[in-house]
């Protein structure tokens, strides 16, 4: 029986909050539990949910939301310095313009939503690299999210596992896990259809594939990608494989 921490932890106002501990890399290593955790908004946490963030000692959250979206729902707790790399949600109005054109299917729909992971890496570097610097900054024990916890916070988690040197079928999993445990909001975009919200609110394989295509696109592979387009030379993959590894 394993003793490792979980996983997922299971708060009633909050959707997929998990740690990124106890993955191997390929030297032999492991990610550290209870540094980093990815999550939806920490905009509706309960009480009780609060205690639970509290005693994880997380005091940073790294919140990809736009400006809209930020207003929407402000972190609950006191304790926790939210640093903002904004990235401007594009998908929902993109299937609403489709819908008005009478365009509007689920392969459409799918095909938006890879575009937009494209578009991580075509618009949107500046906001990853960002992260990496709070990363190198030791913010820890710290919070990656976005509104849904899925999307922008998916490619962000997969890019800082690939940095720590977790192998592809391992960041592969760990991206799909939201599949388990992300909990839809019936309420959102009900004007589109059923097909295409469930397109939405759930994570594929293709979507993330869809931005590592675009890596190789734009920068050549994903090495170059960390190195030029994120600003992680061989100083900074050390250090943050010292802060967030353990051996």
């Amino acid at each position: 029986m394993s003793d490792s921490p979980a996983r997922h932890l299971p708060l009633q106002g909050a959707s997929n909050f998990r740690d990124l501990g106890g993955y191997p890399t390929i030297d032999g290593r492991t990610t550290r539990w209870r540094r980093l955790f990815r999550s939806n908004h920490l905009g509706q946490l309960t009480a009780a949910d609060i205690e639970i963030v509290r005693a994880l000692g997380v005091r940073s959250a790294l919140d990809f939301r736009g400006l809209e979206e930020r207003a929407a729902g402000i972190c609950v707790v006191d304790e926790i310095t939210v640093y903002s790399l904004p990235i401007e949600p594009t998908v929902v109005a993109t299937l609403r313009a489709e819908l008005a054109r009478g365009t509007l299917t689920a392969p459409v729909a799918l095909e938006i939503m890879r575009e937009s992971y494209r578009n991580y890496v075509r618009h949107n570097t500046h906001s990853f690299r960002n992260l990496f610097g709070h990363l190198l900054e030791d913010r820890a024990p710290l919070v990656i999210h976005c509104t849904a916890g899925k999307d922008r916070t998916g490619f962000a988690c997969a890019l800082i596992l690939h940095a720590l040197g977790v192998p592809d079928d391992v960041i592969a999993d760990d991206y799909l896990l939201t599949n388990q445990h992300y909990k839809r909001d019936a309420t959102a975009a009900i004007d589109l259809p059923e097909d295409v919200r469930n397109a939405i609110g759930s994570v594929e394989a293709s979507y993330l594939a869809a931005a590592f295509e675009a890596v190789g696109k734009e920068y050549g592979d994903l090495e170059t990608y960390l190195r030029d387009g994120l600003k992680l030379g061989a100083v900074e993959r050390t250090a943050l494989k010292e802060r967030y590894l353990q051996a």
